[in-house]
């Protein structure tokens, strides 16, 4: 009977583990959810720089809202933002008679603070823009602002539902709350 109880007791005990390590294998982490995030946020800033309007679009929901002044709703507008974007750079790249290489610009984000709460997240974060777009091409640093961002994990995705672009060269758009980092 002893020995009956003692391999129960084992049985039970390995069930038990086997459960528990199941159940972390689902469950993710606060670091592996801001790691995700952040490749989001990255993968975002290369598709816009690179005019990628398939990417770019990726980033949201089929209902993501992107507002940077205007307001742009679903996947599908969004995509096509960004393709009018890439063919007016065609457009103007055709039409250049400079003789100088194509200007480039790139989005850098940094002061990346995220709050989640299951697989809901809310995202603070500076961004800057640098851009050779000049007769000389030299690098310079020629916008800037934050950006609030709303999100939503998919099938174990992350992706924007929105994301408020702050723009400090616009008036417009300029930031003019509280600090936005709560």
């Amino acid at each position: 009977m002893r020995k009956a109880t003692g391999i129960l007791l084992c049985c039970i005990a390995v069930l038990l583990l086997a459960a528990a390590a199941a159940s972390r294998s689902t469950q993710t982490s606060y670091a592996d959810d801001r790691a995700e995030i952040e490749n989001l946020q990255a993968r975002y800033m290369f598709a816009l720089d690179f005019r990628d309007a398939e990417t770019y679009a990726s980033t949201f929901t089929e209902d993501g809202v992107l507002d940077y002044g205007p307001v742009v709703k679903g996947r599908d507008a969004i995509r096509k933002m960004i393709a009018g974007m890439a063919k007016s750079d065609a457009d103007r790249a055709a039409k250049d008679t400079s003789g100088l290489r194509p200007a480039a610009g790139r989005h850098n984000i940094s002061n990346i603070v995220i709050k989640i709460d299951g697989n809901k997240a809310t995202g603070r974060a500076y961004w800057f823009h640098y851009s050779n777009n000049n007769p000389q091409r030299t690098a310079g640093l020629d916008s800037f602002g934050n950006y609030e961002d709303e999100m939503v994990k998919v099938d174990g995705k992350w992706l924007f539902t929105k994301r408020k672009i702050y723009n400090e060269q616009v008036a417009d758009w300029v930031y003019r709350g509280p600090n936005p980092a709560w």
